[in-house]
């Protein structure tokens, strides 16, 4: 489910939860309280992101309407309306604000390479993917349709490690057809007991959409050092 559909359904589930009005003594005193305000609490972080957008005191007047089987200030066909336009509204910002992050990530990865490729023992290869041997290995080199065992250590520019086969104490083994662009050609520079350091430009990894669950912007560089332990088939 993407951030919209969350998001809507978020806004639905909340306004059939929310209370018609805040007591100011709440406290958690039975087991029904604590369940009620632990829902609140979970569909209060889901609408964290869509906060700027929604009034919390109309929120609380559709669910008291409704409760009260009165008249709504919407019919069905209106909300539904409704519901539609805000649903593209926020697809609509939500593809701004992806825009935008694209655009300085590529900034900034252009930015870096340019640097970077002055850097002694760093190489350039068409793509446009760079790399630094660490460490060279006497073993085979894999072609595109291997399958391979490494360990690995993933990191942005500013640092922040995102992925470790290192950390996790288990190497990762994968088709090397079925990896990102930078690692299907990277993988198959190195002989077995190679470690490289690899600078792989958005293009060449997730592209604009990134990858939001593993924390990868849109067109982020990723950096990573690699060791090619075995080649299994």
């Amino acid at each position: 489910m993407n951030v919209f559909a969350r998001s809507a359904l978020a806004l639905s589930l909340s306004a059939a939860l929310v209370a018609p009005a805040f007591a100011a003594d709440a406290s958690l005193k039975t087991e029904k309280d604590k369940a009620s305000y632990m829902i609140g609490m979970t569909f209060g972080k889901q609408l964290q992101e869509i906060k700027d957008e929604v009034d919390l005191a109309m929120i609380q007047k559709g669910l008291a309407d409704t409760m009260g089987g009165g008249t709504t200030l919407l019919t069905e066909a209106e909300m539904q309306q409704v519901s539609n336009d805000f649903r593209t509204k926020l697809q609509a910002k939500m593809q701004e604000k992806q825009k935008a992050a694209g655009a300085e990530n590529q900034k900034k990865a252009d930015e870096f390479l340019a640097k970077n490729k002055t850097v002694a023992g760093v190489k350039t290869t068409e793509s446009g993917m760079q790399y630094l041997v660490i460490k060279e290995g006497a073993g085979p080199k894999p072609k595109a349709n291997d399958q391979v065992k490494v360990h690995y250590t993933g990191t942005l520019i500013n640092g922040t490690k995102f992925d470790s086969s290192v950390d996790r104490g288990q190497p990762a083994t994968f088709p090397l057809n079925g990896v990102i662009p930078g690692w299907t050609e990277a993988l198959q520079l190195m002989n077995v007991g190679s470690k490289y350091k690899l600078f792989i430009p958005g293009k060449l990894a997730y592209g604009e959409n990134g990858q939001p669950a593993g924390g990868i912007g849109p067109n982020e560089l990723l950096i990573f050092e690699v060791e090619l332990l075995e080649i299994l088939n």
